[in-house]
């Protein structure tokens, strides 16, 4: 008997500066009640899913950014999603800005099932973009200035949801997805689904060359295609879209089935719910053959993954 989980990834259209907590839960409550109509048992939403990117915006002094965070989880703004969950029989998966009682910051993501536990938390490893104000930047991306680096790992955990007794989830958020080891270390946890939110510009503004725009969206793909295909995973991909505080955010979120096939994907720049039916039995083909870690991983070979941050120079043919 196949093991199917339906899966739902609630991408959202712009929150702009001025829109509050309440604006977004109850355009999320929406797409959930939409999700549950098409069969779904799980919705997965975007990275920063409560308020605008605002590591585009510059605040001098750093306390003035904590009105973006969240000092509890859940929270009386974000109580209705919770709510939601029981009352649609649905878990769901939330990206946000997490202050923690002792005063630090994470970039961070739960999965909650449908009684409303939080089942795991995950805290973004990898913080693009810069801590400190850059002239030259017409937009900043200031996740170093306000996120500190994740200190939880990347987890997996097995538990119910929907119809299913067991499902190994994990999650990872935005920029971990262009890291092959993030992924992999999922893998070896024999991860069958990951969840990720995004909120990736549509063009490259770092001023440190030109990236063609196709190629965001592009790259963004291949990332998710190729970490669930070598590691035998569903994959589900999940945007904010759509031109946010003047800034264009490309969308185009997607579920990947373990074989690295898009088998949804949306196709608005706006709040959009796609669902796929996920045969987790699909991971067994990939884990028991080519990526059969046990047969065919060979770890010292690999030290360099984890003894060097930086890339060093070869040595030199000398004849």
């Amino acid at each position: 008997m196949s093991r199917i989980l339906t899966v739902a990834a609630a991408q959202l259209g712009p929150i702009q500066l001025a829109e509050g907590r309440d604006v977004a839960v109850a355009r999320m409550v929406a797409l959930m009640e939409r999700a549950a109509k098409r069969g779904a048992e799980l919705v997965v939403f975007p990275e920063l899913a409560l308020t605008t990117f605002f590591p585009r915006h510059y605040h001098e002094h750093r306390a003035e950014a904590d009105r973006w965070f969240e000092s509890a989880m859940p929270s009386n703004e974000t109580a209705p999603l919770f709510a939601a969950a029981c009352r649609l029989n649905l878990g769901f998966h939330l990206g946000y800005a997490e202050r923690t009682p002792e005063g630090r910051h994470f970039n961070t993501a739960v999965l909650v099932n449908p009684s409303g536990q939080i089942m795991l938390k995950y805290r973004k490893v990898h913080l693009p973009g810069h801590a400190e104000f850059d002239p030259r930047r017409a937009v900043q991306h200031l996740e170093k200035r306000y996120f500190e680096v994740g200190d939880l790992g990347f987890p997996v955990i097995r538990a119910p949801i929907g119809g299913l007794d067991g499902v190994n989830m994990g999650m990872m958020i935005c920029n971990d997805r262009r890291w092959p080891e993030a992924w992999r270390v999922l893998g070896l946890q024999r991860v069958e689904l990951v969840m990720l939110g995004y909120n990736t510009p549509a063009l490259n503004q770092a001023a440190a060359g030109f990236e063609a725009p196709h190629l965001r969206v592009f790259h963004s793909h291949l990332s998710i295609q190729a970490g669930a295909y070598q590691n035998a995973t569903f994959a589900v991909g999940v945007a904010k879209a759509g031109s946010e505080d003047g800034n264009e955010l490309f969308g185009h979120s997607i579920i990947v089935n373990p074989q690295g096939e898009i088998i949804a994907q949306a196709a608005s720049w706006d709040d959009e719910v796609i669902v796929a039916d996920c045969d987790l039995d699909m991971c067994r083909l990939g884990r028991t053959t080519i990526f059969a870690f046990g047969q065919h991983r060979r770890p010292e070979a690999y030290g360099r993954i984890t003894g060097q941050v930086g890339a060093v120079d070869p040595p030199v043919f000398t004849g």
